[in-house]
């Protein structure tokens, strides 16, 4: 009998303990396409008029409201030009229209959006993402950082509820009413909050927790100006400035360390900064490292680094071939508060396109306390 039971447990402990069954116990990680989200599925030809879809719900998987549009990309009737890097078609909103997804998530989890989003008229348009029960994301889009015009976007948000509705919205009116932002390719992924640690006080210092990456085609991924720490689409991190950060990943771009990085792509106007836990009068040691992407972004960069009462300006002559350094700085605490923040000193552009912004690379931020 004690021989059964012992052969029993084996099994059951064998089952239990191996590869697969590890994995399959571990929840997993929500990082997906939307239901249509790269809008291949379009209306029936019945419900188009022309390029304008007719019914609420005939584009699949979407609500529609107001005038949304059906378009393909590539040159258009009176000179206009819609770039769709990913797939053929997306969707256009004129004055006031939105289109919306109702997605099931978990309840108070934090969740960041991927999108492909460009003007096509107007120099003012906006793109207003919202869901319930948390303030909407405005997103000026007057700034094209890719010469193509295939900027993606990233935007984070609290399920406050099991479903949630997704909304994509148009705020402005338009002298043409049909004139409004292209959305292309609309992805969503999970986020685990990192946490500080004895061996790092910074949190997501390696920024390896960030937002969906499009696999197919990527110029990496645009972290919206204003994002607090909070809800923020690159957890821990604050973009402060007035101007977007790019999310960049190694399987595009140079990545010093691991597999993501930040470009800082608009000089002073595109900073991150992080508040960290620490001792008042305690001395510490900030490391960072600083490069290229190795996409021909070249010339004499410069990254500034603030913590505390301490700088560092961190000098880098960049080929556009992928090099970096490590800088480091030591500083004292003054409080139980210290903010260290990034800007890039100077505004850079590609060799070869002088109309794509580029900058240096952000990466393996630390700070350790040391003894004075």
């Amino acid at each position: 009998m004690a021989t059964v039971l012992f052969a029993s447990f084996l099994v059951l402990f064998i089952i239990n303990t191996s590869p697969s069954s590890a994995a399959a116990s571990k929840a997993k990680i929500l990082d997906v396409l939307l239901p249509n989200g790269d809008f291949e599925q379009g209306p029936k030809p019945s419900e188009l008029k022309k390029t304008v879809i007719i019914g609420k719900y005939s584009l699949p998987k979407w609500e529609i409201n107001g005038l949304v549009q059906y378009v393909s990309g590539g040159p258009q009737y009176g000179g206009f030009y819609y770039p769709v890097a990913r797939g053929v078609h997306a969707a256009r909103l004129g004055n006031e229209a939105n289109i919306s997804q109702t997605i099931r998530l978990k309840r108070n989890s934090y969740y960041t959006l991927s999108f492909g989003a460009t003007r096509t008229c107007a120099q003012d348009e906006v793109l207003r993402v919202s869901v319930p029960g948390q303030i909407s994301g405005d997103l000026p889009l007057q700034t094209l950082y890719s010469t193509d015009g295939a900027d993606t976007y990233a935007w984070a948000f609290k399920a406050k509820s099991k479903l949630v509705k997704v909304t994509f919205h148009n705020p402005g009116i338009q002298e043409d009413p049909a004139c409004g932002p292209l959305i292309d390719h609309v992805a969503i992924k999970e986020l685990i909050p990192p946490l500080a640690t004895r061996a790092n006080l910074v949190k997501n210092g390696g920024f390896e927790c960030g937002p969906h990456v499009f696999p197919s085609h990527s110029t990496g991924v645009l972290l919206p100006p204003k994002q607090m720490d909070l809800i923020s689409p690159l957890p821990g991190w604050i973009v402060e400035s007035l101007k977007a950060v790019r999310y960049i990943d190694s399987k595009h771009f140079n990545v010093p360390f691991g597999l993501a990085a930040v470009e800082l792509l608009a000089g002073r106007e595109s900073a991150i900064a992080q508040i960290l836990r620490t001792v008042d009068k305690q001395f510490y040691k900030l490391t960072f490292t600083i490069g290229d992407a190795k996409n021909y972004c070249h010339g004499s960069m410069m990254v500034e680094a603030f913590a505390g009462y301490g700088t560092v300006k961190a000098r880098f002559m960049s080929t556009g071939k992928g090099q970096f350094k490590t800088v480091s700085l030591k500083f004292q605490a003054t409080s139980s508060r210290t903010r260290i923040t990034f800007y890039s000193a100077f505004y850079h552009t590609k060799v070869d396109e002088y109309g794509h912004l580029c900058g240096p690379v952000l990466d393996q931020v630390s700070v350790v306390p040391i003894r004075d």
